[in-house]
């Protein structure tokens, strides 16, 4: 193993490669602390330069001394290349912080307050402490050039809340997969930890430019269907008598899940509930009127809105009547009213409403309220059933309820 050296060669053909004294600085340890890392084989590959693979390592191995893990843990873990993704952590991080918050905000004409609002926001905390980077920067000159434009502030926070939420489900996919499909299965067949950093870090400068035009691809495809969707319901709107109030929309909202499940669980397992599940969102998914759309899943329930109940109320009563024998069948709850819209997401009394009508439905049930009774009944292919009044959790007045089933001839 060569020794860490103080003073790297020099090499004009590249940037100057920093110091062991400037690495230690790097992640708040003794230069003497970072040598014995390196004696103890905590640096895989290192050769004596201070590449940015090993720059990774030293900071990987000092986030896990913070958290109380032991030399010899670390040692184990890095034997069997469990550590072996974190250099590419150096790969996709924007090169280091040069320009102050004071400076980001004279060039991009923001506030700091709200440079500071704008990264809470995004889910990314804090600014960052070292440094704005020149990415950073940009960024922030995008954000000042879309409020110039005219964009109200308070809906361009709500969207950039929906941007990070969106972003850091897709991010922690991408690393739960690559560690599943790709990470786990070469520690398995015992390949040396540094080939797996390799083999990994190459997959990744492979992959990564291809998923920015993917994101885009569907980004642009599925904003121009949202746009036409979008002057339909302004028209329908015209159509209704009572105005709303601002930041409510009037949509049909339904909750569906599994009966059965937490006993599927513990019957048979976790997979093959999980594979349930995942058959029954995708059920959901591909039989959705276009209108329509899922709006969360959480476990087995998935919450779906649209803007017209019968359609809706058709879509519950044909994915009943698709459930093959012997899967389990869902159950449920439709509701139709103004509920408020945030992030993306839809909350307020008719979507508890809504939830609390699903948890009256049983297995194979369509169970509906008045409003959407009058807005669906006649329509081909339904028919609806008075169950009566019930008193829903939270509610004080009582809800009428009606199955909903596929009208026979």
């Amino acid at each position: 193993m060569a020794a860490p050296n103080d003073e790297p060669p020099a090499d004009a053909a590249r940037p100057p490669e920093p110091t062991l004294a400037q690495v230690a600085a790097m992640v708040g340890v003794s230069r003497g602390t970072v040598r014995r890392w390196v004696e103890r084989g905590l640096v895989p590959g290192f050769d004596g330069h201070w590449t940015p693979s090993a720059i990774a390592y030293v900071r990987v191995v000092a986030r896990l001394r913070a958290r109380g893990h032991s030399l010899e843990r670390i040692k184990r873990a890095s034997d069997e290349g469990q550590l072996a993704i974190g250099p590419i952590e150096d790969l996709l991080s924007p090169a280091g912080g040069r320009h102050t918050l004071r400076a980001v905000s004279r060039e991009s004409g923001l506030q700091p307050e709200l440079i500071r609002q704008i990264y809470a926001t995004m889910g990314l905390g804090l600014p960052p402490p070292e440094g704005f980077s020149d990415v950073d920067l940009e960024m922030m000159r995008y954000a000042a050039a879309v409020l110039a434009a005219g964009f109200p502030l308070p809906a361009y926070l709500q969207l950039l809340r929906v941007y990070g939420q969106v972003m850091a489900q897709i991010a922690d996919a991408e690393v739960r997969l690559m560690h599943l499909y790709v990470h786990k299965p070469l520690m398995r067949a015992g390949v040396p930890n540094v080939e797996i950093a390799e083999e990994m870090e190459a997959m990744t400068r492979e992959v990564l430019p291809l998923a920015a035009p993917f994101i885009s691809y569907l980004h642009s495809r599925l904003l121009s269907h949202f746009v036409e969707q979008d002057m339909i319901g302004h028209v329908e709107a015209e159509l209704e008598d009572e105005e709303l109030e601002e930041g409510r929309l009037r949509v049909a909202i339904a909750f569906a899940d599994l009966a059965g499940y937490a006993r599927l669980t513990v019957e048979q397992g976790d997979e093959v509930a999980v594979g349930a599940v995942e058959r029954f969102v995708e059920a959901v998914g591909q039989s959705l009127p276009a209108d329509a759309r899922v709006i969360k899943t959480l476990g087995d329930e998935v919450m779906v809105v649209g803007p017209d109940p019968a359609a809706l109320a058709m879509w519950a009563v044909d994915l009943q009547e698709g459930v093959e024998p012997g899967q389990p069948a869902p159950r449920i709850g439709l509701h139709y009213g103004a509920a408020l819209y945030r992030d993306g997401d839809y909350f307020g009394r008719e979507v508890n409403q809504a939830a609390r009508v699903v948890a009256r439905a049983a297995g194979g049930e369509v169970l509906v309220t008045r409003p959407v009774v009058e807005l669906a009944d006649g329509v081909d292919g339904l028919q609806f059933r008075l169950i009566g009044e019930v008193r829903l959790k939270g509610f004080s007045e009582p809800t009428e309820l009606f199955t909903a089933t596929a009208r026979e001839d």
